[in-house]
């Protein structure tokens, strides 16, 4: 990786936005004022790539590549489930991760097994309710860890099995509000991702995705965009950013296919979409997420810095 680390980066880039804060005081535009107000692109990664190390030296090489946050795919932690990660756990994670300089996003991948056996649009009663209880701790543990947001993915979780997409799409919208005040209490978000068909046939679209939002209508239900979850949509990625910015919470990042960044044409491809968000004054995060761990994580977090770095250069 460049010696020119992600932190050297924010440091620049916080001179050169305090210069234009100096102007607006100096009677610069107003415009000009609006755009130092935004700070910037912040960063996590997700940390399911080095499951096979301590949390601590997770925390430790997300940090060192220069990421800000940490996105937590909770199964890799547990063996059963997340309340084996009780009071005393929590608050190791919290120091690790403040030794490393980073904060804690969010959750990911919610329902993957441990624990076994969850699946949230089933026409299993009681399974949908283990599953829903299931939610509803990972909500506890998102908010002791300090995270904001919660991804639902879970493709395998929300197949439907025997029914119709449109009855499975009924009990998601249900599990979710069911559990949407609790989130709203601990000032957690949950996000509906969208996947495709490759993964899932409940919610392959940003349209389906906002329709499932709407159908909830709770400010703790919202939405989110990935870059790789997208080959069932018919618009550019800046079109839809722009057409869905108003409920899109958080970003995924990787290479199309789920590779690291740096392995595919993301630097080029993805410049415009960054524009974009650039442009609307995007402030929440940007999460690397990617599906080949065979490279290490070490390598994965200083590549795809590197090409997030040589993406923002390229910005105006």
């Amino acid at each position: 990786m460049s010696d020119f680390s992600r932190r050297d980066f924010i440091k620049t880039s916080g001179a050169i936005l305090g210069g234009v804060a100096v102007g607006s005081i100096l009677g610069c535009q107003a415009e000009q004022a609006q755009d130092s107000r935004w700070g910037g692109f912040r960063y996590a990664m997700c940390n399911e790539s080095m499951a096979e190390l301590s949390w601590a030296e997770q925390c430790r090489i997300i940090g060192d590549a220069g990421y800000e946050g940490v996105e937590i795919a909770a199964f890799t932690l547990v063996k059963q489930g997340v309340r084996e990660i009780g009071p005393a756990g929590r608050k190791e994670m919290i120091s690790a991760m403040k030794n490393a300089g980073l904060k804690c996003v969010g959750l990911h991948w919610l329902l993957a097994p441990p624990p076994k056996g969850l699946h949230f649009t089933t026409p299993d009663v009681a399974v949908r309710r283990k599953s829903v209880a299931y939610l509803d701790d990972l909500i506890d543990l998102c908010c002791d860890l300090g995270g904001s947001y919660m991804i639902f993915g879970s493709p395998k979780q929300r197949n439907t099995q025997g029914i119709t997409v449109e009855q499975g799409k009924k009990y998601f919208a249900e599990g979710l509000a069911s559990v949407a005040d609790h989130a709203q209490r601990c000032n957690v978000k949950i996000l509906v991702e969208p996947l495709g068909r490759r993964t899932t046939d409940v919610v392959n679209t940003m349209a389906e995705a906002m329709e499932l939002v709407r159908r909830v209508d709770h400010p703790a239900i919202e939405g989110m965009f990935d870059f790789n979850n997208t080959p069932d949509e018919t618009e550019p990625f800046d079109v839809l950013i722009r057409k869905h910015f108003d409920h899109i919470y958080h970003i995924h990042v990787q290479e199309q296919g789920g590779k690291h960044l740096g392995t595919g044409t993301a630097v080029n491809d993805y410049v415009k979409t960054f524009q974009t968000l650039k442009d609307l004054r995007y402030d929440k995060w940007v999460s690397l997420e990617v599906f080949d761990f065979s490279p290490g994580g070490k390598t994965i977090a200083e590549e795809s810095m590197a090409i997030l770095q040589r993406i923002e250069g390229k910005l105006v």
